[in-house]
């Protein structure tokens, strides 16, 4: 570079003369070839000393231009010093032209060839065969930051921003061109777009509903640009453009949590959590220990899920973190574990989830569902846990299988303990929260469809008009926590999940999203096929979170409330649960499956009887 430059200011010198004098070929005296080489010589360490040889050429700003400005013109009347110098000792005269020329010449000639260097660099000589051509979505300053980090970067390729502000259309914005969306259609097939990345973290959730609906069916991926928060909250890192999340396509609002009751919960106390290293359980543990506890215990059956969970918290936090490997129907292990920690707060998540899977595995489904829910429950009444909290589900009401059931009967334990709690002198809380599926939990449907649709499909659904609820798993974390904040004993709380969702527009979506069509009789030759299979045993068409929504109690939280208490069936719980555990000592499956659910029924009729006539 150093090179370059001294040829360019000779160029420059010589460039000059030549039009102060109007010849090609300026008289070479000895005065002028002495004062031509004291302008490099002047020139060169000025360059240094401002830094013209620090920046790396690609990654120049235009705001170096001005650095360029100033160190000519510094060099320029440096130069100038010198011919003053030289004239006075009787050695010529310089043209009084010929040092403005200079300045104005060899500014343009020394940026002119950074800014072309690095435009050759970072653009070549047009959109290279391992780059994809990409659209941003909006036109502010995030998209704008956007387009030029990703300019030269990684494979894709920027052929302009999308918006649909009228004034920014047609417009040039960092260099790009503003184009309608009414114009994505055929803008995707000149141009060969394979990507749109959204960049509108600002707008409102409607706004983004209206643009996804726009974007998801044009055969692109579409992608996200994080918004600012989540780059502060350390959530992604800067370069990351991340996938739609499935909430943003189910329109999910979002309501801040309420630090007053995540501290009053975690802050300063010794936590536990029952399956540790499941998908609720291991964001409960995320959250727990951002909370900055006095303890956390991760209790988990699976050797390698509370490994991971472990390792993972202890970047936060040497100290804090106990694993503990265990079942929760193991008696003395809990029962250890509680008690040697001195534990103050305890959610329980643990449980056997998958609806199929314990419809065929019923024994060991109430196994550990009921019973492992009352061996935590019971011994943590004994030692004094402050706060118990179970984590129950939307399939605990009406229930139609097994573990729908078992929720159901875990709801009553607690209930029942909450009962016993309120006897005592010490003020024990034991309560229930309520939800429904979490996006992307262990064997839920959404990381199903999208293995599916990475393998090309079909992607199989067992009915397209089976709705089901769906929360974020942060989300449903940081409400649980809240939910047993605010609880007096007793409570079952449900959580707002927004409005059910129809797994075939579910599946479609995310077909979509992915940059695929749906492959049907309109499109029967390319895309992604959903396959219909049926439902699965015990499986029910519609999920509810209510016995009676218009009783449901509103909270200081507008996402939770508590359902409606005040009528609570009067039987021996203790009674059924000695009979449940003999059927599963005999191991009778029928004998319990028929217990499980004949409480059930009387728990409903009694508690509900408007709805059961």
């Amino acid at each position: 570079m150093i090179s370059l430059d001294v040829i360019a200011l000779m160029v420059a010198l010589w460039a000059s003369y030549a039009i102060r004098l109007s010849v090609w070929t300026p008289a070479l005296t000895s005065e002028r070839l002495i004062l031509a080489a004291f302008a490099p010589v002047v020139a060169i360490p000025i360059f240094i000393r401002l830094g013209l040889y620090r920046s790396v050429i690609r990654y120049l700003p235009e705001a170096a231009i001005w650095t360029i400005i100033r160190a000519m013109l510094i060099a320029t009347m440096s130069w100038v010093i010198i011919i003053f110098l030289m004239e006075m000792a009787g050695q010529g005269i310089v043209p009084r032209s010929v040092p403005f020329l200079y300045f104005i010449l060899g500014t343009l000639m020394i940026g002119g060839m950074r800014f072309a260097a690095k435009w050759i660099l970072v653009s070549g000589t047009g959109l290279r065969r391992d780059e994809e051509p990409t659209f941003i979505y909006g036109a502010g300053p995030a998209a704008a930051q956007l387009a030029r980090a990703l300019r030269g970067h990684g494979n894709r390729y920027v052929m302009g921003l999308i918006d649909d502000d009228p004034t920014n259309q047609g417009r040039d914005i960092g260099g790009y061109r503003v184009f309608p969306s009414s114009d994505l259609p055929s803008l995707i097939d000149r141009y060969g777009i394979t990507e749109i990345v959204l960049s509108m973290s600002s707008i409102p959730m409607e706004k983004r509903q209206a643009v996804l609906g726009r974007v998801t069916g044009l055969g692109v991926k579409v992608r996200s640009l994080p918004d600012i928060s989540d780059l502060v909250d350390g959530r992604y890192i800067v370069s990351q453009i991340r996938e739609i999340e499935i909430d943003e396509l189910l329109g999910r609002s979002f309501v801040p949590a309420d630090t007053d009751l995540l501290d009053q919960a975690l802050a300063g106390k010794i936590v536990m959590v029952t399956g540790a290293g499941g998908s609720i359980g291991s964001e409960l543990c995320r959250l727990i220990i951002r909370r900055k506890p006095e303890k956390l215990i991760l209790f988990e059956a699976s050797e390698y899920a509370l490994y991971r969970i472990e390792q993972e918290l202890l970047t936060a936090s040497n100290n804090l973190v106990v694993p503990v490997l265990g079942s929760v129907t193991d008696a003395k292990t809990v029962e250890r574990a509680i008690r040697t920690h001195n534990v103050q707060v305890l959610y329980h998540a643990a449980a056997h989830k998958h609806v199929p899977l314990v419809e065929a595995n019923v024994l060991e489904g109430i196994r550990n569902n009921v019973f492992g829910t009352l061996t935590v429950a019971t011994t943590a009444a004994q030692q004094n846990v402050e706060s118990f909290v179970l984590i129950s589900s939307d399939k605990a009401v009406r229930p139609t299988n097994v573990m729908g059931a078992t929720k159901r009967w875990a709801e009553l334990v607690v209930r029942q303990m909450a009962i016993e709690a309120r006897t005592k002198p010490k003020k024990q809380v034991f309560c229930a929260v309520r939800f429904g599926n979490v996006i992307g939990s262990n064997g839920s449907v959404v990381p199903l469809f999208k293995q599916q649709i990475a393998k090309g499909g079909p992607v199989t659904i067992t009915d397209p008009d089976m709705t089901r609820y769906f929360m974020a798993i942060p989300e449903a974390a940081e409400l649980i926590v809240q939910a047993g904040a605010l609880s007096a004993g007793g409570d079952v709380f449900l959580l707002d999940m927004g409005e059910p969702v129809r797994i075939g527009d579910l599946a479609e979506n995310m077909i979509r999203l992915a940059g695929f069509n749906v492959r049907d009789a309109n499109n029967p030759d390319s895309g992604i096929a959903i396959e219909v299979i049926g439902k699965r045993p015990g499986e029910k068409l519609f999920e509810e979170l209510f016995y009676d929504r218009n009783n449901a109690q509103l909270t200081r939280h507008p996402k939770i409330m508590r359902a409606d208490s005040t009528a609570i069936a009067n039987y021996d719980i203790a009674a059924w649960l000695e009979k449940l555990e003999q059927a599963i000592s005999d191991e009778d499956e029928a004998q319990a499956r028929t217990l499980l659910f004949a409480l059930i029924s009387e728990d409903e009729i009694v508690s509900h009887p408007v709805e059961y006539g």
